[in-house]
């Protein structure tokens, strides 16, 4: 099998989702090189970092951090397209486990009992194959040491792309299409809500509203990259 693979990568190598470049046999997804240089934002390190400003005045949060600083044209966003557009799912995985490694190295982090994707509408998810959010939760699970549930919290309205939206119609777009379900898996748990990126935060705010709903639950925020900073 491992001659088949040789053989294969002479004439489909696998690519970088960042640089495009060729991987080598020990990589995965992401070049060593590109690893290494990620825009890092190191929020998880400060309480009161830039991103906690996104949720101010609306809804109360714990902790809210983003492994990377997003912006046009850089590596984050080939690897985020690759992600969500390209199928390549394992991406998310390999970026939640490495976050996860660095979260559970924080005192105020290890309190955290569930990991609870973003979820997708069911219409949306059979289009796409699959939530890469999920597989972002699945990556943060095993760095962390704690497990994920998708069964807590679901998307029951169908909505458009939020790229073009401002805030407020980003909102009103998305204020009331999630709903909570089995509330006692959660009931008095701090649970970490996850997705693949954070822009004016809209969609994770409504997400929080839901969860809040829940008797006793405390809510923190990991996403992989954040637009707002």
């Amino acid at each position: 099998m491992k001659l088949i693979e040789n053989v294969l990568s002479l004439f489909y190598p696998r690519l970088c989702a960042a640089c495009g470049d060729a991987l080598q046999q020990n990589e995965e997804c992401i070049c060593l090189n590109c690893m290494l240089h990620l825009p890092e934002t190191q929020f998880h390190k400060e309480h009161f970092n830039p991103l906690r400003h996104v949720f101010d005045g609306r809804v109360p949060v714990e902790e809210v951090t983003a492994l990377m600083s997003y912006k046009k044209a850089n590596n984050v966003q080939k690897i985020l397209h690759h992600l969500k557009y390209s199928g390549e799912k394992e991406i998310g995985k390999k970026l939640g486990e490495y976050f996860g490694g660095q979260l559970i190295t924080e005192e105020r982090y290890r309190s955290i009992q569930y990991i609870v994707p973003i979820p997708l509408h069911p219409k949306k998810r059979r289009k796409r194959g699959y939530n890469q959010s999920e597989w972002i939760a699945m990556g943060l699970s095993k760095g962390m040491g704690i497990p994920y549930l998708t069964d807590v919290l679901a998307r029951t309205h169908y909505t458009d792309t939020q790229t073009r939206k401002g805030r407020f119609a980003r909102w009103q777009n998305v204020k009331e299409v999630f709903e909570v379900q089995n509330p006692e898996k959660v009931k008095h748990t701090h649970v970490l809500l996850c997705d693949d990126v954070l822009t004016t935060g809209a969609t994770t705010e409504a997400a929080i509203h839901k969860l809040l709903t829940v008797e006793g639950i405390r809510v923190s925020v990991a996403t992989l990259a954040a637009t707002t900073l």
